[in-house]
């Protein structure tokens, strides 16, 4: 019973740390990189579809990213989705392709994007926690009904502070990488 408890906790603690990771990923640095569509969805007949399923993407330099739709009908959808989001760009097409060049960040851009990045590792370190709360309640529950005991349950619930640092240190420690990340010039 505590293993299960812990197993799950571990498990869901580990995809709170992936998610903050597709977060960190999708906030943009100097250079450009596909991963910062990952969350762009386009309109494609009438149902969103991500822009992975609808294009191919290549960077030849560093703040260029050359997309190819699969469907040259879904063009417009994905220069529309790509203008509308957050990423401050204007996509150009010639027809067969899509251009996106990513002007340089000025070190006010810089900063905001150190603060997004931070409000996205404290959703990430409070994901954790509660994760963590959860579990903690669900062994006291077995500990109340007398399932296992009080020493099981004070063993149980260090390894679970345990995995807790382990995951909130992972996510601070991505943070600082995407710190430098952004700083760089």
């Amino acid at each position: 019973m505590i293993n299960d408890t812990l197993k799950e906790a571990e498990s869901k603690m580990s995809k709170a740390v992936e998610v903050t990771r597709e977060d960190f990923a999708s906030i943009r640095t100097g250079r450009a990189h596909p991963a910062m569509f990952h969350k762009l969805t386009a309109d494609y007949y009438g149902s969103p579809t991500p822009l992975q399923q609808l294009a191919s993407f290549t960077v030849p330099e560093a703040r260029v990213v050359i997309i190819s739709p699969y469907d040259a009908g879904a063009m417009g959808a994905i220069e529309r989705s790509i203008r509308d989001s957050d990423l401050g760009v204007n996509p150009t097409d010639d027809g067969k392709t899509i251009r996106v060049t990513f002007p340089e960040l000025t070190e006010e851009r810089r900063r905001d994007y150190i603060k997004l990045a931070k409000g996205k590792a404290e959703e990430g370190r409070v994901s954790v926690r509660n994760i963590r709360r959860t579990a903690k309640q669900a062994l006291d529950k077995l500990e109340k009904d007398g399932e296992v005991g009080k020493d099981d349950v004070t063993g149980a619930e260090k390894r679970l502070d345990g995995l807790t640092k382990k995951h909130t240190d992972a996510i601070d420690d991505m943070l600082k990488h995407k710190e430098a990340e952004l700083l760089e010039v």
